[in-house]
């Protein structure tokens, strides 16, 4: 699948700069934008509602973050996509492999396609992209 434009949502500056040189060096075209929290990608997200192709075709999307967290994300992300027209692919990259988020995240399953427990690697922005 073509992905154009990628927002990864993660607080951690060293994450952003990881997954972009992944992206770099595996030929990967997607425009990333990097949000530091949820609250600024949920704002970003419900400007660009009514642009079909200004809005992201996939979300990295971390757990732990402050001002909103991936939790709360994906519960205000579940309410604005039914205006949305365009379906966006949701995966979870997390430091946690904490039972009680693995756990949590069962409560979101439709919401996301896969929990990822970061490092990102290669093989895994390959899985992510192919």
């Amino acid at each position: 699948m073509k992905f154009n434009n990628v927002f990864i949502v993660d607080d951690d500056k060293v994450h952003h700069f990881i997954i972009r040189k992944l992206l770099e060096n595996n030929g990967i075209n997607a425009i990333p934008y990097f949000y530091e929290n949820g609250y600024d990608a949920l704002q970003d997200l419900q400007s660009k509602k009514d642009s079909h192709h200004d809005l992201p075709d996939l979300i990295l999307l971390d757990i732990n973050m402050p001002v909103l967290d991936g939790w709360q994300f994906l519960e205000e992300f579940k309410l604005l996509k039914e205006s949305i027209e365009k379906e966006i692919k949701v995966h979870i990259i997390s430091s946690s492999d904490n039972i009680i988020d693995t756990d949590k995240a069962e409560e979101f399953r439709g919401e996301f396609l896969n929990y990822y427990v970061k490092p990102m690697t290669n093989d895994l922005i390959k899985e992510i992209f192919k």
